[in-house]
């Protein structure tokens, strides 16, 4: 599994582990009557107290997140973020426990930093991936389907009823999850020699030097040979075969016929005998070769 190796605690985060479990906790009354003050005073003193007795809450939940090789301290600071998210959001009128109301906070600004920060790649925009994202291993595991590289097709399709997905959304996400980011700068064989790198093996989707050149001389005389196929036909012609056939934005029949003074229909006539000449002359000016045939309908 990509970046599933669980971090270390480092020094500085072990005791700040230490300072937070050995806040003392709060009892309802107390907890209620400092909410009170940050929200009706913005009393910081109170604010501070509130969520220092909470701060065990947050390490717990970072502490679930550890297996997507995220350094420790950075998943603490993220549950910090969604602690005073949570207590600026917070209402002690509803006498619902502050713990209770900020573990979704906490929850969900850890999740959204995995999500962030677990790949280079996006790995889950809708709420569904999302789900699948955070509980995909751990339905594997209890479906005792974690031995083999890959599931089998039974495994996904009990994951995907329960999570409501596709079963394609879990073979999709499984191998998402199977393989790390890797450079493509990264040495195909790392001997301590230079040698080539990934990116030198990615096909160029570009045209060759030849075929640019080809298509060049191709387009040069394709447009040597309409040139003197227009210069067949008569004003009238030229100038409705131009107006038609000849521009980005072309006309209707019935605007050239306002414009010329004549009926639509024999607009439409005079394109059609037009076109019969211009395809005589391009092909007659090619030697016969077919590709003229293509530059008019």
């Amino acid at each position: 599994m990509a970046r599933s190796t669980p971090t270390v605690p480092s020094a500085a985060d072990q005791g700040l582990i230490r300072k937070a479990m050995a806040a003392p906790y709060l009892e309802r009354d107390e907890e209620h009557a400092l909410a009170l003050r940050w929200r009706d005073h913005k009393d910081q003193q109170a604010l501070h107290r509130l969520t220092t007795a909470h701060m065990r809450l947050v390490i717990s939940i970072a502490a679930k997140f550890r297996n997507y090789g995220l350094p420790m301290s950075d998943l603490i600071q993220e549950g910090n973020i969604g602690l005073m998210q949570a207590a600026a959001r917070f209402d002690p009128d509803r006498e619902v426990r502050f713990s209770t109301y900020a573990i979704w906070w906490i929850r969900a600004q850890v999740q959204d930093y995995v999500l962030r920060n677990w790949s280079i790649v996006r790995t889950g925009t809708t709420t569904a991936q999302k789900s699948l994202f955070f509980n995909l291993r751990r339905l594997r595991t209890m479906l005792n389907d974690g031995t083999g590289s890959r599931m089998s097709p039974e495994s996904r399709e009990t994951i995907a009823a329960n999570l409501n997905v596709r079963p394609i959304d879990v073979e999709t996400m499984e191998t998402r999850l199977s393989f790390a980011d890797a450079s493509l700068n990264a040495s195909l064989v790392d001997d301590g020699e230079d040698s080539s790198e990934w990116i030198d093996n990615l096909a160029d989707d570009a045209p060759l030097p030849d075929d640019i050149a080809i298509d060049t001389i191709d387009t040069a005389e394709r447009h040597k040979w309409l040139k003197t196929a227009l210069s067949t036909l008569n004003d009238r012609e030229r100038e409705i075969i131009s107006a038609r056939k000849l521009v980005d934005d072309s006309q209707t029949l019935e605007a050239i016929g306002e414009t010329l003074g004549i009926s639509k229909e024999r607009v439409r006539q005079i394109e059609a005998r037009a076109l019969e000449k211009l395809k005589a002359a391009l092909v007659h000016g090619a030697g016969g070769d077919p590709a003229a045939r293509g530059l008019l309908p």
